[in-house]
């Protein structure tokens, strides 16, 4: 996410606080690194990076949160988030952001399909065929791709996982799709305009990002 960031806001600095890997030399008795957590693990993660930065003197104009919404409601788990953040000490002053990937981020690669896994050399030659299949089978709205899945409240999350189709449609051919290999790469190369158009809630991040490094 980080490298994206980067790649469309030269103007702003991002320090990455979860999920981090440990760093040589970190000081002993740190608490060790958190690896994609999200929901409920998040927000303790957040209150103690957060906790850990601000008391070791580091300082920042904004505070931003991105996580996978996963069929969640997305304006309660907004709130619990925001709320994480303000418990910790000197962070209430601190101008704080939640976006959201909805439900997943690879909505934003079905967004921009065309820029993204068609142009993937891991995927010439088929990725049209995946595409009919994860519209046929597993009915991913590829105009409106933030509307897939349906909350399960067993489980809190979604009945269906976006990652898992994507993996499920490429394993008729090798490679298979992999959600830590290819997701961050093919993210690099959506159109931020073309995922706005069709994802609200990336639009919301995204101008709020904008709108913040022109200051």
């Amino acid at each position: 996410m980080i490298p994206f960031l980067e790649k469309h806001f030269k103007n702003c600095l991002f320090d990455r606080k979860t999920p981090v890997t440990r760093k040589p030399g970190s000081r002993p008795g740190s608490k060790p690194p958190g690896y994609g957590k999200t929901g409920n693990s998040l927000i303790a993660e957040i209150k103690d990076r957060l906790k850990d930065s601000l008391s070791a003197g580091d300082r920042c104009d904004k505070i931003l949160i991105i996580d996978d919404l996963d069929c969640r409601e997305e304006s309660v788990w907004r709130e619990k988030f925001i709320h994480a953040a303000d418990s910790v000490k000197d962070s209430a002053p601190i101008e704080k952001f939640v976006g959201f990937a909805k439900p997943e981020l690879e909505a934003w690669i079905i967004a921009d399909w065309n820029n993204s896994l068609a142009k993937h050399p891991d995927f010439q030659g088929r990725h049209e065929g995946m595409r009919h299949w994860l519209s046929t089978e597993k009915h991913i709205p590829f105009d409106c791709p933030e509307n897939f899945g349906i909350y399960d409240k067993s489980r809190d999350t979604c009945d269906q996982k976006l990652s898992d189709a994507i993996i499920e449609a490429s394993e008729r051919e090798k490679p298979r799709y992999s959600k830590a290999q290819h997701t961050p790469i093919l993210l690099q190369q959506t159109d931020p305009q073309i995922v706005k158009s069709k994802c609200p809630l990336f639009s919301q991040l995204f101008d709020f990002i904008t709108n913040s490094c022109k200051n």
